[in-house]
């Protein structure tokens, strides 16, 4: 942390101790109450930044905006005051850094302690979404992290409020820091929505494991372009250690089509960590990543009942772990993917495996990545489009047959017999050739023939 050599000064009522910080809206320092000797943060912007109306009312709606959020990883507003040549801003002290800084000094993150950062700024960016607001502008210079591993996010100058009172941009002006913003903010701003967000945890995420912004040494022209191919690497080709499922979850959540990434903070935790959205309050306190994964659901058990459709159009029910129906699943052993339904109990209600976090993964692609295919379109989305398997072996399915629960792959088992016997699947049958389709080869061998016959007739 920077410190300021220059005496204290006053302002307001609080005591300058150090600048912390320095930035496009002013500089902002760490100070102290006079009435009750707390420590804080006060961002002042300079005299002739205070003469622009627009970006004062935007330093203002800063103020307004964090005072809707009570929420332990959002920083807190605490006093404001428009008045004067060099309005301030009385805000929460955080005593750590920002993740920006935090990657730049200490390079790429292990994974668990990424996901630990980032589900706790899930968590409060979920709470402003809620109450309506989008933040536009969400990056790793935004969020702060205490030296206890509590993540905060700040800096709602660029936030909008869905219900317009509090947007300040102009229709068709693009807000927000191009390496971490959604490609169709560039072009508007002031439509940008929840999944602009998405796509900047996304993006944030992905300097926090790689080490590298996304999109860096680019031009804003350039980033653009690239986000709308989803020209990007995959974070496993920066660092291998990337798991599979976190790799699938922020290509995602960075496509170029809004409607491809998730529809929520919950979908996007849902799809980084493979369970239920449970919220990240009851862990906030944690300084590191727990050992295990405190986000598996306590005493349920690992057991699920599904429901597919063979070939001949049985529906069968079945039960087995996680892990088994994956393993079945990706060897494409239960027919069309699109079509399974699951659930934790037998009686229902059964949901698409899209709905599930532990397997939407299977059944959601993620963005393309080749420039040469343009933007990326997903074979399904977790709001309704038609699922197709990622796994490479094809579909057979097959008759159904009984079945020996001891010798079935994966130890999946086969506990109830077929619930419902539907009607065989039609199968559609080898046209057989019509004589209208000979008829261009007959003609053209008839007119071959009478010239052949011309030809000898004259030359005799």
């Amino acid at each position: 942390m920077a410190t300021d050599t220059t005496p204290p000064l006053t302002i307001g009522a609080y005591d300058l101790l150090a600048k912390i910080a320095e930035g496009g809206m002013g500089a902002v320092y760490k100070a102290r109450s006079h009435h009750r000797g707390d420590i804080v943060a006060i961002k002042i912007i300079p005299a002739e930044t205070a003469k622009n109306p627009v970006l004062l009312k935007r330093f203002e709606q800063e103020f307004r905006a964090a005072s809707l959020l009570n929420h332990p990883n959002v920083v807190k507003a605490i006093e404001y005051c428009g008045t004067g040549a060099t309005p301030f801003l009385v805000m929460e002290f955080v005593d750590g850094q920002s993740l920006g800084r935090r990657v730049e000094n200490g390079g790429r993150m292990e994974e668990a302690l990424a996901l630990h950062i980032l589900a706790q700024v899930c968590d409060g960016l979920h709470r402003a979404h809620k109450q309506g607001l989008v933040h536009r502008d969400v990056k790793p210079d935004n969020i702060l992290v205490t030296n206890d591993g509590i993540a905060k996010l700040t800096d709602l100058g660029l936030v909008k409020d869905m219900d317009g009172e509090l947007n300040l941009t102009r229709t068709g002006r693009g807000l927000g820091t191009p390496h971490f913003m959604a490609p169709e903010q560039f072009r508007n701003a002031k439509n940008a929505d929840v999944r602009c967000d998405i796509y900047s945890l996304g993006a944030t995420l992905y300097m926090m494991l790689t080490g590298v912004a996304p999109f860096a040494k680019t031009s804003p022209l350039d980033c653009w372009m690239r986000k709308s191919k989803n020209d990007l690497p995959p974070p496993q080709t920066l660092n291998p250690l990337v798991s599979d499922r976190v790799n699938w979850a922020m290509l995602r959540a960075m496509s170029a089509e809004p409607d491809n990434r998730p529809a929520s903070c919950r979908e996007l935790f849902e799809d980084l960590t493979g369970q239920p959205w449970q919220g990240w309050s009851a862990v906030v306190k944690v300084v590191e990543p727990p050992a295990t994964d405190v986000l598996t659901p306590a005493g349920k058990g690992d057991l699920w009942y599904l429901v597919y459709r063979s070939r001949e159009g049985q529906s069968l029910k079945v039960k087995g772990t996680t892990e088994s129906i994956r393993q079945n699943v990706k060897a494409a052993m239960l027919g069309d993917s699109g079509a399974i339904v699951v659930c934790r109990t037998k009686h229902g209600p059964f949901v698409p495996l899209r709905s599930a976090p532990e397997f939407r993964d299977l059944v959601v692609s993620a963005a393309s990545i080749d420039p040469n295919k343009g933007s990326g379109k997903f074979a399904a989305s977790a709001g309704g489009d038609t699922a197709r398997s990622l796994a490479t072996v094809p579909q057979t399915g097959g008759p159904v047959k009984k079945r020996d629960p001891e010798a079935d792959i994966a130890t999946m088992e086969y506990r109830v017999k077929p619930a419902v016997t539907g009607p065989r699947l039609p199968m559609k049958a080898t046209p057989k050739p019509r004589t209208v389709d000979y008829m261009p080869w007959l003609i053209l061998m008839l007119a071959v023939t009478a010239a052949v016959v011309g030809i000898l007739i004259f030359t005799r």
